[in-house]
């Protein structure tokens, strides 16, 4: 029987200590976690972008409720623990919650320091620790107007930073003469102070507060000297404290955290900690990776290895958008030291070495940080850089008696050295889980490893590593900017468009800082898809930023005439509607009638100004536009099925139908192509569509990411459903799910390549919540989507651009 394991919080540090733990030894703990706060682990270190506008709380998430759920985890939300019984092993939490325990893990984090200065307790006061407090800031900032950050450390400055994204002024307050002196020397400082003031952010050094005013709310602060700065709020970030009052009432060795051992174990033998709370020779870590590491540690000793936590040198980055900075180790100034500085005033670069008995002990560098992990590797080891002393200061290309280009410095990193500072994976992780798990996109490596899926500042180490792995192999299409307009990749623009709340084109490009005025025909486009995805209720969608043919809704063919395809649902006809088509093709002398592979009728080389005409002959006889030109759902092609077929399985025309019905009309980052075949001889050819339906005799058999044209693949099973209500929501979702992550042109096997087929598979099939959002979101949109575009222009709607040109000059010259 699986022993009891207890947690007591739900951070990053428990969080990877679980990870080791079900990665190394499945099912050898029954887990139970308590977390204070009413949500799911999520990166706190990425708390800045979400306050910047950067990144949303579903963009930081770390394991959703589906992971909870798949490695067997109970996980209590909102469920502070009030008790621990050492005695009968056993936690409760203010809700009531009793459970006993074999072993205990007690990662409590940290507290804010509170100034206890008067007004301290007003509306308006705030930490900066949890989302709870990024919500609490971004509600106050929606009235713009001032906040006061009192603190110029790293949370500080970054509060700042996020809080001036958000459209309100900022005052920082700092009571040392220079800001971040914990991480930075003076120099670096006034670099960082004067990039600070340049995006508008206002410091001021030397300051102590007073009080905080305000009657009912926070209306300002006073310093000592006398100066009133008004606001309407005040962010506290002036230290943090171990959250250790839990384990001191129970009866642990707690000094200022709760003194752990090398294996992370409490003066209790059953009883563990990590993370902020803990106290590990006499040291509190208030950074990430030195967490991980300790949480390394203790998933060894839980599966009773013999691991020991030594401690940890720690470095320091900066989230603040365009500056760069990195800081490690111990750069005060002492005799027995000597410091190497390089200064580049023109290009705002700076760096600093300190080393002592010929090894590096502290580095700051600003404004060029590539060489900050190389520098860190030094340090950790304490190599002797006697031989590489002239060159040090240079960087890791310049050793060796010549330069090397940045690839092969990259690859003459050891196995051990750290990458990605925020997660704490080295070089030896990233690789390994590259050739190891096959991974060739930066996506996967991300999914796998963490690396670079947090402030995203390793990304280019991580990008040389998988060149350096796959060699010709490596595609980074991933990482390449949406077109020479910006520097972002689809990805980014989409993260931000939501993020941000951007909602039209021009506060796209002026938020996202767009090169040109008016975009391109590559990034106009993209643009408007993704606003037309994520704003279906709000987006007005851009007339002008479609191509040719989805701006008149007909197809041009090679000598100016257009091709009209109505639609036939499923393929599905009746006389009725053959009678109009041949009339139609009568009255406008239409040249070629041909059946399509879709299973329609497409009538070619209609003149332009004919186009409306036509549509309203074809719309009296009940046709809509088939959308055979649109990036969006083309048709569902079907068999006859169990109706008229005697190895039909289930009605596959009417199932047909019916999703063809129900998804029309919807915006897709590339043409969707369905089909549903009666049984497995497949006569509608499913099995090479985005979307395909197998039915058999048990259900119905759902199959995606089939491709047929200048790519020939055929599909993947995503799973099997017993009923056609449950395929069409899958189906449904599924498509959402593509909608929402596919970048603009990218077909469905090209982005479930992208995303992993498992993946889509485990949102799809497996997580029913999850499954049912993306389906309700996709009928939401469908209120704003199904209107059919042939019956808008036979009213009159964008009228001018099926007028002869002659007619157009005509009326122009006649105004």
């Amino acid at each position: 029987m699986a022993e009891k394991l207890v947690i007591i919080g739900n951070g990053m540090a428990p969080g990877r200590m679980l990870e080791e733990l079900f990665e190394r030894a499945p099912g050898l703990y029954d887990v139970t976690i308590f977390n204070a706060e009413p949500r799911v682990n999520y990166d706190r270190i990425m708390l800045s972008p979400v306050l910047s506008g950067e990144k949303a709380y579903e963009d930081i998430v770390i394991h959703d409720d589906a992971w909870y759920a798949a490695h067997g985890v109970t996980l209590h939300k909102g469920a502070k623990v009030t008790e621990i019984d050492r005695q009968a092993k056993t936690v409760t939490s203010a809700n009531g919650i009793t459970v006993s325990y074999d072993k205990l893990v007690i990662a409590t984090g940290s507290l804010p320091f509170i100034i206890p200065v008067p007004g301290h307790q007003l509306p308006g006061v705030l930490a900066y620790r949890d989302l709870d407090d990024v919500e609490k800031m971004l509600e106050i900032a929606k009235g713009k107007g001032r906040a006061i950050v009192i603190g110029a450390g790293l949370l500080g400055l970054e509060a700042a930073y996020g809080m001036k994204r958000q459209g309100m002024e900022v005052t920082v307050i700092h009571l040392m003469p220079t800001i971040m002196e914990r991480q930075l020397d003076p120099a670096a400082a006034y670099l960082l102070e004067k990039a600070l003031a340049e995006r508008g952010i206002e410091i001021i050094t030397k300051a102590n507060t007073k009080q905080i005013l305000g009657s009912n709310r926070v209306e300002g602060i006073e310093l000592e000297d006398g100066r009133v700065i008004s606001g309407d709020m005040v962010i506290m970030a002036v230290g943090i404290r171990p959250a250790s009052h839990l384990a001191k009432d129970a009866g642990l060795a707690v000094n200022r955290g709760i003194v752990v051992d090398d294996s992370m174990m409490t003066s209790d033998a059953s009883i563990y900690s990590i993370g902020e709370c803990a106290e590990h020779r006499g040291v509190c870590y208030g950074l990430v990776a030195p967490l991980y590491e300790s949480a390394r540690v203790l998933a060894d000793r839980l599966i009773g290895g013999n691991a020991e936590y030594q401690g940890s040198v720690v470095n320091t980055k900066l989230k603040v958008t365009g500056i760069n900075l990195f800081s490690a180790g111990d750069f005060a100034e002492a005799p027995d030291r000597e410091e190497i500085v390089l200064r580049d005033a023109s290009a705002g670069v700076y760096k600093r070495l300190v080393l002592k008995d010929n090894r590096i002990i502290g580095a700051v560098l600003y404004g060029e940080t590539s060489d900050g992990s190389w520098f860190f590797d030094l340090l950790k080891k304490q190599t002797d850089i006697s031989a590489m002393r002239e060159t040090l200061i240079f960087g890791q290309s310049y050793q060796g008696g010549s330069p090397l280009d940045p690839m092969a410095a990259v690859a003459a990193l050891p196995d051990d050295a750290e990458i990605c500072g925020c997660n704490g994976v080295c070089k030896g992780k990233i690789t390994g889980a590259i050739t190891g798990k096959g991974l060739t996109t930066l996506d996967g490596v991300r999914a796998h490893t963490k690396a670079s899926a947090s402030c995203g500042n390793c990304t280019g180490l991580v990008e040389q590593l998988m060149a350096l792995t796959l060699g010709d192999a490596y595609n980074p299409a991933a990482v390449t900017p949406m077109c020479t307009c910006t520097e972002l990749g689809h990805d980014d623009v989409r993260r931000l468009i939501k993020a941000k709340g951007l909602k039209t084109i021009p506060a796209v490009m002026q938020e996202l800082e767009w090169k040109t005025s008016c975009g391109c025909a590559k990034c106009r486009p993209a643009l408007n898809y993704y606003l037309v995805c994520d704003w279906p209720d709000e987006y007005a969608d851009d007339y002008q930023s479609r191509f040719i043919n989805e701006r008149v809704h007909a197809n041009i063919q090679k000598d100016g005439t257009y091709s009209v395809v109505p639609r036939m649902w499923g393929g599905v006809t009746n006389s009725a509607e053959l009678r109009a088509i041949a009339d139609v093709v009568d009255k406008f002398e239409i040249p070629m009638v041909k059946v399509t592979g879709g299973q329609r009728i497409d009538l070619l080389g209609i003149e332009k100004e004919d186009l409306p005409a036509v549509w309203a002959d074809l719309g009296r006889a009940g046709f809509v536009s088939g959308q055979a030109y649109a990036k969006g759902l083309r048709t569902v092609k079907t068999c006859v099925g169990s109706d008229w077929c005697r190895f039909g399985t289930q009605d596959s025309t009417g199932l047909g139908i019916r999703l063809e019905k129900f998804m029309w009309g919807s915006w897709t980052p590339a043409k969707l192509k369905l089909a549903v075949s009666g049984c497995p001889r497949n006569c509608a050819e499913a099995t090479c569509k985005d979307i395909g339906v197998i039915c058999v005799d048990s259900g119905f058999e759902i199959h995606f990411a089939g491709a047929a044209g200048l790519d020939i693949k055929g599909t993947d099973i995503l799973g099997q459903v017993k009923t056609g209500d449950e395929a069409l929501e899958h189906i449904v979702a599924l498509t959402q799910m593509y909608r929402e992550q596919g970048r603009y042109l990218e077909r469905i096997y090209k982005w479930a390549k992208r995303i992993g087929h498992d993946e889509i598979r485990r949102q799809i099939m497996e997580d029913h919540d999850k499954r049912r959002a993306y389906y309700e979101r996709f009928v939401f949109s469908q209120k704003f989507a199904q209107v059919d575009p042939w019956s808008e222009r036979v009213s009159g709607k964008d009228k001018h651009e099926f007028e002869p040109m002659a007619t157009v000059g005509f009326s122009a010259a006649a105004e």
